[in-house]
Order: C-alpha cells, then structure tokens, then sequence
C-alpha cells in the first residue's frame, strides 16, 4: 500500500462554499505541479479540510508537501476502518516503536461525522487499551507535555492514526490572488516576496546577482515556474523594475523598504501600487523569518 500524508489546509476552510472549491483546485493544482516538478508520483483525494496524498515515499512527499502554499501541516498517517477493535489493534501496533519503558504519553482524539462515542471517551479508552497492552513498560499518561503524542483522527467511516506534524507555509494557495513583480537585493528583499506569494499572489522576481543565491537556494522552491529578471549588481533600478512589471501585467511591486524609505519610494512610484510586507520589521526579524522560510525549502530531497 503506498504512503499515506494527510495534508491540512487551514485559512482555506473558513472561506465561502464557491471561494472554498476554488482555492481549493488551486491547491490540489499546485501540489500536482510540484511533485510534477521532482518526478514524484502524486494521487490525491479530499474532504472538508483536508486532502489525501497516495505518494511513492513519504519522506519526500512530506517535504514537497511542506514547500506548497495553504497547506498548515502535513503528517504520515495509517487508515483503518472506523471500527473501535481495528483502531485499538492498529494502535497498539504502530505505538510500540515509539513507547520507550517509562515514557509518558497522550492520546489525542477528534472525530467527524456520528458515532457511538465522544472523541474523549475514545481517547480515554485508547490511552486505557496503551497502559493495558505494555505493562511492563510502566508508562505514564501526561496530556500536558507528553513524551509521545498518538493522534487519532476519526471522519466518517474512516479512521486515521498519526504521530507528527510537519509544518507547512500556510497562507492561500499560489495564484489565487494578483500578479506582482518584487525587487530581490538580499534577504528583505527576498521575504517580501515570499510574504506576498504566501499570500496568494504569483510574483516575478526582478534579482541582481546579489538576491541569485535567494531566489535559486528558496523562492524557486515554492514556485518552480516563477519568472525571474536578472539586474545589473548596482544603479537605479526603478526604469527596469517598472518595464519588467507592465510586461508581466503586474498589479503592483513589492519592494525591500524600511520605514524611513517608504514615504520616498511611495511618492516616487506615483500611481503605482508598492507593496512592501517586511517595512515594520528590524533586520534581525527578517533575519529569522527569511531563516524559517529557508528551513521550508533546503530541506533536501533524498
């Protein structure tokens, strides 16, 4: 059977049903083009909130998954069929490995759909059906900071067991917002425009050799069909950057501006609409959040 990754999506799910579906297709069209993208094999399924990719291994589904707009987490899950004795018996299975003597550990239970129990009469008695099945290992439960989390997910009549959750970008799938051009100098730069494709936009990327490394190392990683300019090293950029965005039919630019920069630069663009996300930040917060988005896209594939 091969690998199962529940992929959560979680801003998406609070829109209307006609926005809903279409941000929806959006997503499932970009998770195809990137698994596409690394020769990986992809089939997906879906229900309210969540999607079901069948990869070829999970390890390198999790981190494609991982590097897809919209989606919040994503976790290497085992379905079984809602049915209390297959749930017991395929948790005490799966468990085992991870159950150290002496650890402590939580069951997390939710369910979706009706049943003849409550998520917490599940959990308590899954957590009983633990302590019972390894004794001997004098385990302990903890439902504030457990060693071992073992999630239970029960919708419908399938059921779906997990132990992690990797994180994912979240935001709004990739295209279903404006078309912007951003100016990427260095790592302002270069998180501006991850901040506005985060939030749905496609971005074409106008880089001097100084924001390359940026935009090959990270951004293409989200966005492998992205349309990238290359700049001279030094000057004014402004002529290129604004050519580059009539031609691209861009709503408007991001641009790597500081708080003192921006009634100038605002004034300069004219009618122009100048996004700049990062304005408030200090150089050490783009820093670390240029550092969490490059954590999402270096993680390297086997």
């Amino acid at each position: 059977m091969a690998p199962l990754l529940l992929v959560r999506y979680g801003e998406l799910a609070l829109k209307s049903t006609p926005v809903r579906r279409e941000f929806e297709t959006t997503l499932r069209r970009n998770l195809v083009g990137q698994f596409a993208h690394e020769g990986q094999p992809l089939r997906l399924s879906s229900d309210r909130g969540h999607l079901y990719a069948e990869v070829a291994d999970a390890e390198v589904g999790t981190r494609i998954v991982r590097r897809v707009f919209g989606v919040t987490s994503v976790s290497v899950a085992h379905e079984v069929a809602t049915d209390r004795a297959t749930i017991r018996e395929r948790l005490i299975a799966l468990a085992e490995p991870r159950l150290r003597p002496g650890a402590s550990f939580a069951v997390r239970a939710r369910r979706t759909g009706t049943h003849p129990f409550t998520s917490q009469e599940l959990a308590r008695d899954l957590g009983g059906d633990i302590l019972e099945a390894y004794a001997d290992r004098r385990l302990r439960v903890d439902l504030g900071t457990p060693d071992v989390e073992l999630f239970v997910e029960v919708r419908g009549p399938r059921t779906y067991l997990y132990f992690d959750r990797s994180r994912g970008p979240g935001g709004l799938p990739l295209g279903v917002a404006g078309r912007l051009v951003a100016l990427v100098d260095g790592e302002r730069g270069a998180l501006g425009a991850y901040l506005m494709m985060k939030r749905g936009c496609r971005v074409s990327l106008f880089a001097p050799s100084s924001g390359a490394p940026l935009v090959d190392t990270v951004l293409r990683r989200f966005d492998p069909a992205v349309r990238v300019t290359t700049a001279a090293e030094t000057g004014d950029w402004s002529a290129e950057l604004a050519e580059v965005a009539r031609a691209a039919h861009a709503e408007g630019v991001v641009l790597p501006l500081r708080v003192e920069e921006y009634p100038a630069a605002r004034a300069a663009w004219g009618e122009t609409v100048v996004f700049s996300p990062t304005v408030g930040l200090t150089e050490a917060e783009v820093h670390a959040r240029w550092g969490e988005a490059t954590a999402l896209a270096t993680d390297p594939l086997p």
